[in-house]
């Protein structure tokens, strides 16, 4: 029961990641090294989030499957594996942030994209297998498929940050909050959505998610392409990505009522709400682009925005998802 077996080391790391990051951002906040609000709003998907998105896809994936208990499988030498990569990558994307861009920096920052390669490759795989197989994944493994796709994006743009590379002429720090972007946004939103979709389809509830799932892992994507192409495809995707995100909201308040554990329920109740909100100002910065206001700056956004999207959704939604599922994994088989 491999994800049993490590149940306490993704919180492990987690909790030692939220314990580095407090501490960067004390000593950012002292002049003590040099690192600003995006920055540290970046590491903390690599330090916190990303290790309990990945404990949350084990356990989701476990509990749905029909395999023995005990049954060795190479999934669970590759869980153990990424497992133990994830902090040595978090603390070379840490070094490289603290590096000014360059080839040095690029190479601590490719230890992160490959921990994010080999993410994508392993759930591609999967997919791949399941579908040949003769089985088709369901929604809800789709998303988690999608999920992990972002996490690689994501990767890549924070390589492409720390090289100094700047694709079509974007200045930083658009490089790095594309980065920011599709860890939160797009991996840890896409994490919470698929255990939405399975939780309801597990009680036969759809709640309307088989129709906002799909736009949630989708937009995210769409709104990134706006950023290169087309000012209005990104306007509105931006706020169609608000807006169901805020449905996606809705719908854990709901199902949250249905939850096993009073825990699971008060994260999910805080989650969304932290997150309704900041979709309101992602739209509201979305239109005041697009017309070339400057109500909302972007220092303003990553300070508002991003801190209820990355702490306040993104953070209790997946430790309401990771301790609800743990108990169905409980359950007999």
């Amino acid at each position: 029961m491999t994800w049993r077996r490590d149940a306490c080391w993704a919180p492990m790391c987690a909790t030692g990641g939220a314990g580095v990051w407090a501490g960067l951002a004390v000593l950012a906040r002292a002049g003590i090294c040099r690192m600003g609000g995006i920055e540290l709003l970046f590491l903390f998907a690599p330090l916190v989030i990303v290790p309990l998105g990945m404990a949350l896809g084990r356990v989701m994936e476990f509990s749905s499957s029909s395999r023995p208990v005990r049954e060795p499988s190479s999934t669970a030498v590759i869980d153990w594996f990424l497992a133990r990569l994830q902090p040595v990558a978090a603390a070379t994307a840490v070094m490289a942030l603290l590096l000014p861009p360059g080839h040095a920096a690029g190479g601590l920052a490719c230890t992160w994209l490959f921990f994010c390669l080999f993410i994508a490759v392993c759930a591609a795989a999967g997919s791949i297998s399941a579908t040949a197989s003769g089985r088709i994944p369901l929604l809800w493994e789709w998303a988690l498929l999608i999920a992990k796709i972002d996490l690689l994006v994501g990767g890549a743009w924070f390589l492409a940050s720390r090289l100094g590379i700047r694709p079509s002429g974007m200045p930083e720090p658009v490089g790095l909050l594309t980065a920011v972007h599709f860890h939160f946004a797009g991996f840890a939103t896409a994490m919470i959505a698929a255990a939405a979709g399975q939780f309801a389809a597990s009680r036969a509830e759809r709640r309307g998610l088989r129709f906002l799932i799909p736009v949630v892992v989708a937009m995210p994507f769409v709104v990134a392409i706006g950023f290169v192409t087309l000012p209005a495809l990104k306007t509105g995707a931006a706020l169609l990505l608000a807006i169901s995100v805020a449905g996606l909201a809705v719908c854990l308040r709901s199902l949250a009522r249905a939850m096993t554990r009073r825990t699971s329920r008060v994260l999910l109740q805080i989650a969304p709400a932290s997150v309704f909100v900041g979709m309101v100002l992602a739209g509201a910065y979305a239109i005041a682009d697009f017309v070339g206001s400057d109500r909302l700056s972007m220092p303003q956004m990553v300070r508002t925005h991003g801190v209820l999207n990355g702490m306040g959704f993104c953070l209790p939604g997946l430790l309401g998802w990771l301790v609800e599922t743990e108990r169905a994994a409980e359950r007999p088989r």
